[in-house]
């Protein structure tokens, strides 16, 4: 398999390209900035070269762990190739960052159809305002636009807030909400979801989970009542554990998928607000401290903005332009024009 040959799967539509190259807008931008300021009067890549290169990939909320590994595998490319110039550098800058990805169990994912399992249960939890609920709402959509017959289980029963606002995603996404009344067990609600999804036959269930971050032992315990609960209705459940992530926290976010994977054996993140940030090397960090599968991304507001991630679209959506742009900045350095 090619370094690029990561996975079959149709490719992405003009409008979802569009989507992904405006959602990380942000980073690019503060990417390209600093990897100019890194590489600008240099004509090789030498160790000021990647030292400052260090610089901007921690800045942009990579991770040091993650960083030095980067860092380390440009210098042994570096030093087997004799010479590499900093045109170069965007390129390899993105070859070794996909194969970082491709071998940190970040799985690429052909398309929004889960058909191994009937009902396929999704557990989702995160603390409150990463954009848990807009993200199991957005998911819905998208499986619906799939084909899948969908039920939502609004089982953060501790806040009115989140129970209405699921509901307004059930009503707009035209999928089915279980609640009970405010302060019911949440094992309870997850329960009679999964029950109601089994007798109608439903494709996909997603359980909202309450989003706080209490002490681990009482997150733990919580969270474990309900995965127990679902096992009573579909043995295996839930098949999915998804952690929401805000990726404009940078390492919050990261903070946050220590303290929540300790609790619960969370298999798949979603990163969000990706489009608010200038830090979208968070994807990266996780991807590779955690060894947990990105599976989606949310790039906007609109409705279909969360998005499969894909490794190669993302790093190419992340770093394409750049070394156009770093030709034409160096150039104009050179000559003294502005």
């Amino acid at each position: 398999m090619g370094l690029f040959d990561f996975f079959k799967k149709k490719p992405q539509t003009q409008e979802e390209e569009q989507a992904l190259d405006k959602g990380l807008e942000k980073t690019k931008e503060g990417f390209l900035s600093k990897i100019t300021k890194a590489v600008v009067g240099k004509s090789t890549v030498d160790d000021d070269v990647l030292d400052n290169l260090e610089e901007v990939l921690v800045t942009s909320d990579v991770g040091v762990t993650t960083t030095l590994k980067i860092i380390d595998r440009i210098q042994a490319r570096v030093a087997r190739d004799k010479y590499v110039s900093t045109s170069e550098l965007n390129n390899l800058l993105k070859e070794e960052i996909q194969t970082l990805l491709a071998e940190n169990n970040s799985s690429d994912f052909e398309n929004f159809n889960y058909g191994d399992h009937k009902p396929y249960v999704i557990m989702v939890v995160g603390v409150n305002g990463v954009g848990k609920t807009t993200t199991i709402g957005k998911l819905a959509h998208q499986l619906k636009q799939g084909g899948s017959k969908v039920v939502l289980g609004a089982a953060d029963t501790f806040r009115a807030a989140a129970v209405d606002q699921l509901k307004l995603w059930g009503e707009r996404v035209d999928v089915r909400v279980v609640a009970q009344a405010m302060g019911s067990d949440p094992a309870s609600v997850a329960y009679d979801t999964i029950k109601s999804a089994v007798a109608n036959g439903e494709d996909v269930c997603i359980i909202d989970t309450a989003g706080r971050l209490h002490n681990k032992v009482g997150l733990m315990n919580e969270l474990t009542k309900i995965k127990n609960v679902m096992q009573k209705v579909v043995p295996g459940a839930p098949h999915e554990i998804l952690l929401v992530l805000d990726a404009s926290t940078g390492q919050n976010a990261i903070e946050q998928c220590t303290q929540f994977t300790q609790a619960t054996d969370v298999n798949a993140l979603a990163l969000t607000k990706l489009d608010g940030t200038a830090k979208g090397g968070v994807v990266i960090g996780i991807s590779d401290q955690f060894k947990i599968p990105v599976k989606y991304i949310g790039v906007g507001e609109k409705i279909g903005d969360l998005q499969l991630f894909n490794k190669k679209e993302f790093v190419d959506s992340f770093s394409n332009r750049i070394l156009k742009q770093l030709s034409e900045i160096r150039l104009s350095f050179f000559t003294g024009n502005d």
